[in-house]
């Protein structure tokens, strides 16, 4: 029932479906620097009267709003947008109200009959000397006269000073809103800065980082690399967990369950007794070492992501100092990790539902801060999925109020509403089902699903076509056109991605068991001497890719991914451009790694700001050819063992004042 008490009967307007906003408001949407929030509402008022609608916003750090006019887009939908230029949080929310004076406007330029002219004159120099009431200083001066011309106008002198741009303008100034609505929710943008969004990842084991006699790399070792990995175009070196590894049940050459003392066991079965999640292991140096490493990666270019996995080995100090935080089986043993029929007897999963998981969240979250202290800014998670959900918003929140630059990419390789609460609690950017998204029907439906619906406003993918624990049945039997194809799909479809090398670029094709996608003889159990500098490695065609990213503003986004039809189900053809369109890059990819495929495709030219009546070029980046194509409908072939994609740049074609035909 209706509180007569509470109603206002002079607030008319209807303010409803206000996008972007997820669940309710719920969750921020995301966006970094220098993008913007493109806003839009449902603004309506019964009768016939004019409406104004604003857009207010301001950034959390900001005590008064600043405000946007929405203009109409049809079907009483208003839209604008906003800047983002800061880090942090943002809100935003829509006002509006009908409009006096716009309506008495619309209505006097009807208006024939002198006389009927003559009062609606008269109505409107009332509207226009309440309004100076509300100004000050030269506005209200300039109100006051545009009042009074207005109520000793002539019908025919009046309609002109109606109409004026000085007035309309002066009017906006200063509205009746004592009935303006207010949407009732101050909805959240999450600004964070441009890598979240746009960056190209690289990971390596530090252990492996070795000469030939050594047998276990240092972070001196890999702080020699990182130029060669600058050099391929990344911009994040991503290193798996560095602290002390466990010697209890620690797992031997391809997770064998017997371990000599020579073998160095996984990263993540992280702590031993000379540390946990705070320290560093003792053969890849010291803490002093590890900031040497950060700060020459910086030189370059580079930031170092650093792998967070909440467990612990049975050595970990944890275990010793706090029992309570882990799950204990009737015999008082404490309980290892278990996916059926999988065992990980080294490895302890903590226990979040502990009577102490207060404490046990504030270590967690000192664990971040600690490695924030040492020069890290990017994390990527492992399994967050099988931890507490309010846990890491919470976590989440803590960390970007104190240091708003974090990134958090989450390895949550589960169901796809885990995945996507995961983004709306915090995390940045995720893994997602790329490795095994492989037919041109499953790569358009899901990237059709992650970039046109409303996942894209707080999901972002990173696309990985390897991690040491998928190398997929594609990679495994595609052979080198494999690798190639699928470092062109990520690197295209997605604004972020990345691979995990050397064994990408020496196109590691080898599993440990048939039908299965662990690698054989895996760095997670040992440590392997690369040849970076064989003759047959995809460095120079991953260095050629990533400079395509770098030099195209296209790829450096995901919303504006378009499919767009080939007559070959094994030819994918997509584009992405810039929001002026000035920059269009269509990829054409060949999916069959073994055979030459070819095809016609069939482009819309008006999206794509072509001329269906003049020619224009593409130029293929990858290999600098050109052609010259005419009309929507053109054919492409696409041989995998030479290259098995085109990257276009389309080029529209001008003409000089010489008449003569260039493409830009």
């Amino acid at each position: 029932m209706t509180d007569f008490a509470k109603l206002d009967g002079g607030q008319r307007v209807v303010i409803e479906n206000v996008q972007p906003q997820i669940d309710g408001g719920r969750f921020p949407v995301k966006r970094v620097i220098g993008q913007s929030v493109d806003v839009e509402a449902d603004a309506f008022a019964d009768g016939h009267d004019a409406l104004r609608c604003v857009l207010r916003y301001r950034h959390d750090s900001e005590t008064g709003w600043h405000e946007i006019s929405m203009v109409s887009i049809g079907n009483d939908r208003w839209g604008a947008a906003f800047p983002i230029s800061e880090l942090g949080r943002y809100l935003y929310t829509v006002t509006a109200w009908v409009d006096h004076f716009l309506s008495w406007q619309h209505e006097l330029a009807r208006r024939t009959d002198a006389a009927n002219i003559a009062v609606a004159l008269q109505v409107g120099a009332k509207l226009i000397d309440e309004a100076a009431q509300r100004a000050s200083g030269d506005d209200q001066v300039q109100l006051q006269r545009h009042a009074e011309k207005m109520g000793s106008a002539s019908p025919a002198t009046g309609k002109q000073l109606a109409m004026a741009e000085v007035l309309m303008s002066l009017m906006a100034r200063h509205p009746e809103r004592s009935m303006a609505t207010h949407y009732p929710i101050e909805l959240v943008v999450r600004a964070e800065r441009v890598k979240a969004l746009y960056s190209t990842w690289y990971e390596l084991f530090p252990r492996s980082c070795v000469g030939e006699d050594m047998r276990h790399g240092t972070f001196s070792e890999c702080e020699k690399r990182l130029l060669a990995v600058a050099e391929m175009g990344f911009d994040v070196v991503y290193l798996p967990p560095i602290h002390p590894i466990g010697m209890t049940s620690r797992k031997g050459p391809n997770n064998t369950l017997l371990a000599s003392e020579a073998d160095p066991g996984s990263p993540w079965a992280i702590g031993a007794a000379d540390g946990g999640h705070k320290a560093v292991h003792a053969q890849l140096g010291t803490l002093e070492n590890f900031r040497s490493l950060v700060a020459k990666a910086r030189e370059l270019g580079l930031d170092i992501a650093l792998d967070i996995a909440f467990q612990c080995s049975p050595d970990h100090p944890y275990v010793k100092e706090h029992p309570e935080w882990f799950r204990h089986r009737p015999d008082g043993s404490i309980q290892y990790a278990e996916n059926p029929p999988k065992k990980y007897e080294d490895i302890y999963p903590f226990n979040f539902e502990t009577d102490t998981w207060s404490g046990l969240w504030q270590e967690l979250l000192d664990v971040f801060r600690f490695w924030i202290s040492q020069g890290v800014s990017i994390f990527r998670v492992d399994n967050p999925h099988t931890k507490p959900f309010p846990f890491w918003e919470w976590l989440i929140g803590e960390v970007q109020r104190d240091h708003p630059e974090t990134i958090f990419l989450a390895e949550a390789f589960t169901r796809p509403k885990m995945i996507y609460r995961l983004a709306k609690l915090g995390f940045s950017q995720s893994y997602n089902y790329f490795p095994w998204r492989n037919t041109k029907s499953e790569i358009e439906a899901y990237f059709t699903e992650l970039t046109r619906t409303e996942v894209r406003e707080y999901f972002r993918p990173n696309l990985w076509p390897n991690t040491p624990d998928i190398l997929s049945e594609y990679l495994q039997f595609g052979g080198r056109p494999a690798f190639m194809v699928r470092l062109v799909l990520a690197a295209t479809l997605g604004a972020s991605y990345g691979i995990y090398g050397p064994a990408y670029e020496l196109m590691e094709a080898a599993p440990r068991d048939a039908g299965g996608e662990e690698y054989l003889n895996s760095e997670k159990y040992q440590v392997r001497h690369w040849d970076i500098g064989r003759a047959d490695s995809l460095k120079d065609f991953i260095a050629r890719v990533n400079r395509i990213r770098r030099e195209s503003p296209a790829l450096q986004q995901d919303h504006s991914l378009r499919f767009f039809d080939v007559d070959n189900d094994s030819l994918l053809c997509y584009a992405k451009a810039t929001l002026d369109n000035k920059e269009v890059i269509l990829v054409v990819a060949n999916l069959d790694p073994h055979h030459t495929q070819s095809g016609w495709l069939t482009l819309p030219m008006e999206e794509l700001g072509l001329d269906a009546q003049h020619p224009y070029q593409v130029h293929d980046l990858l290999t600098d050819a050109r052609f010259l194509w005419n009309g929507a409908r053109n054919y492409v072939e696409v041989k995998p063992q030479a290259v098995p994609a085109h990257i276009f740049r389309l080029r529209r074609r001008v003409r000089t004042e010489r008449d003569f035909d260039y493409f830009l």
